[in-house]
């Protein structure tokens, strides 16, 4: 990326699967859909991928890279950014655009964190990402396109991406992982070396947060089928081929994938496509997805989360 802002694009209920919006309270208009379930006492390493534990703990072995995230961190570049993204933007409230600011409070209810700014931007490139640096509250920024391209559950799914962010402390080091980058291939000599040598680590490091997020946005739509869904509108879709778009034929897609690149050549292959990106490929995501929901990790989740807390209803 050449900003410093860090994207995080990612993507429900299984009791509402409409695309409209309810009927409207005191003015505000409420979305006619309601998690199942609220993870009242969820922590992050509930769902945290092992890929994002075992490369986290590999990030934070780096000598200095702390020291080094936290200089490129200073207050003059949270000014920037913050400036930025009030300037460009409009913020989301009770007041201004009510639809989605009932979406992420539902959904940040679901994952029990604090629900930070979000801000919607004008921009044709479908995408949302995350902010959180310094110790100011954290803001979610999504794309206008993005808005267009998902329906209402889809949308409230990249929303509960980014918040799995925030509730496992990636903010800070997606913000690192870009920042780092940008700053030391501007520095001479050690400093391009330093770039060179870190971002094939911080890449795999932010490969395996993504997946963690997803699971964060299954958590809250309860769901697989339209976390899947994001991600293959993210892959090839647009609005007016959605209604022809098919989960199912996604996930054969990405079990060919799986056959595709078995052999010692299509390994390669497959590693040398992946290294230099900063999200895994949508069709491993939604395979990943798809697994997790039916293992006993999740379920034992929804178990637990259900006898401490009935299930809402409409």
């Amino acid at each position: 990326m050449a900003t410093l802002s860090v994207p995080s694009a990612c993507n429900f209920s299984p009791i509402c699967h409409s695309k409209k919006w309810g009927k409207r309270r005191n003015g505000i208009r409420i979305s006619a859909c309601h998690a199942a379930v609220v993870f009242r006492d969820l922590q992050a390493d509930d769902f945290r991928h092992p890929l994002d534990r075992q490369n986290t703990s590999l990030l934070r072995a780096i000598p200095g890279l702390n020291e080094l995230g936290k200089a490129l961190l200073g207050p003059i570049s949270e000014q920037v950014m913050i400036l930025e993204n009030i300037g460009t933007s409009v913020l989301v409230a009770t007041n201004q655009l009510p639809d989605l600011h009932h979406l992420m409070a539902e959904a940040a209810e679901v994952l029990n964190i604090e629900a930070p700014d979000l801000y919607v931007r004008q921009n044709p490139i479908p995408n949302a990402y995350t902010l959180a640096i310094g110790g100011r509250k954290p803001f979610i920024v999504v794309h206008t396109s993005l808005v267009e391209l998902l329906t209402r559950r889809e949308l409230q799914a990249v929303l509960a991406h980014e918040l799995g962010h925030l509730k496992c402390d990636h903010g800070v080091w997606l913000t690192f992982a870009n920042i780092l980058t940008l700053g030391a291939n501007s520095l001479p000599g050690l400093g391009v070396l330093i770039a060179r040598s870190m971002e094939e680590q911080l890449f795999r490091w932010v490969r395996a947060a993504e997946l963690t997020c997803d699971r964060a946005a299954l958590l809250v739509t309860q769901n697989p089928k339209v976390v899947i869904s994001v991600l293959m509108k993210l892959a090839g879709g647009c609005p007016s081929l959605a209604d022809q778009l098919n989960v199912d034929a996604f996930l054969e897609q990405a079990r060919s994938y799986d056959e595709a690149s078995s052999s010692p050549i299509g390994w390669y292959i497959r590693n040398a496509q992946t290294r230099q990106l900063s999200h895994p490929l949508p069709v491993l995501r939604a395979r990943e997805i798809d697994q997790w929901s039916r293992s006993q990790e999740y379920k034992s989740l929804l178990k637990r989360a259900m006898s401490a807390n009935p299930a809402r209803k409409n």
